[in-house]
């Protein structure tokens, strides 16, 4: 069995310890306080950007991620040391992050340009936005864009999948012929076509909101954001292997 490494053990107490306070403690609280909520609304705090990789919305996700952090981090973290494993781990999640955050914004950027060119101005659109009460007589046009804002307003990241995507693609970078399968599809794939594979799913679920393997509620850029996070990382240092920013 493969042992883990220290980094990577204390990541998941903190994980663990989170989700326990989430869940018996604190409750909606927590998920208040230290989700990532779309910057327009009025939950989001600056803290936030770090604290939501340590939140996680149930049992199946902190089980899924955390199998994986032990999984691919140990190797990860045994070749690179705690230092750069750990400088990839939260740069993939803030990478993550500004993906999932600039997909948002591409979507509710315009949405709001229609509804204030039709008349309503800011507030009217952030109260019914929050309340999800519409309190005027509105056209078809401007409730279809309040509908599809709606959500995007009222969005909350949580989980360290992000993070966790990062690593995933310098443990591929490392090990580009390991096999990997996944739960649903119990066929072994090389590491090289596998992961890529997985970043493809992500992008066509995000575009079309097709789900694949993952809940419909996945931020599937914050996926794809932290494996090219990871990816630029590991390809950086391996193109300067032979100076004083080599991987090992």
């Amino acid at each position: 069995m493969l042992r883990i490494s220290d980094t990577v053990k204390h990541l998941i107490i903190i994980n663990v310890l989170f989700f326990i306070a989430t869940s018996f403690v604190f409750g909606e609280v927590m998920y208040d306080w230290f989700s990532l909520w779309f910057p327009k609304n009025g939950n989001f705090q600056f803290w936030q950007l770090l604290t939501h990789m340590f939140m996680h919305g149930g049992l199946a996700h902190i089980g899924f991620n955390m199998f994986a952090l032990w999984m691919f981090g140990t190797p990860v973290e045994q070749r690179l040391g705690s230092k750069k494993f750990l400088f990839i781990y939260f740069s993939a999640g803030l990478g993550a992050l500004l993906f999932q955050l600039g997909f948002y914004y591409f979507n509710y950027l315009p949405l709001m340009e229609e509804l204030l060119g039709s008349g309503l101005t800011e507030s009217q659109i952030l109260q019914m936005l929050k309340s999800n009460q519409i309190s005027m007589d509105l056209s078809d046009v401007q409730l279809a864009n309040l509908k599809e804002a709606f959500p995007i307003y009222n969005a909350s990241m949580v989980g360290a999948s992000g993070c966790i995507m990062g690593i995933l693609a310098a443990f591929g970078m490392m090990n580009p012929n390991a096999e990997l399968m996944m739960i649903f599809l119990p066929i072994p794939i090389k590491a090289k076509y596998f992961i890529p594979g997985i970043i493809l799913l992500d992008v066509i679920s995000a575009v079309t909101g097709q789900s694949f393997f993952s809940p419909s509620n996945t931020a599937y850029m914050a996926h794809v954001g932290g494996a090219v996070i990871g990816f630029i990382i590991m390809w950086y240092w391996k193109k300067n292997q032979f100076n004083d920013k080599r991987w090992n």
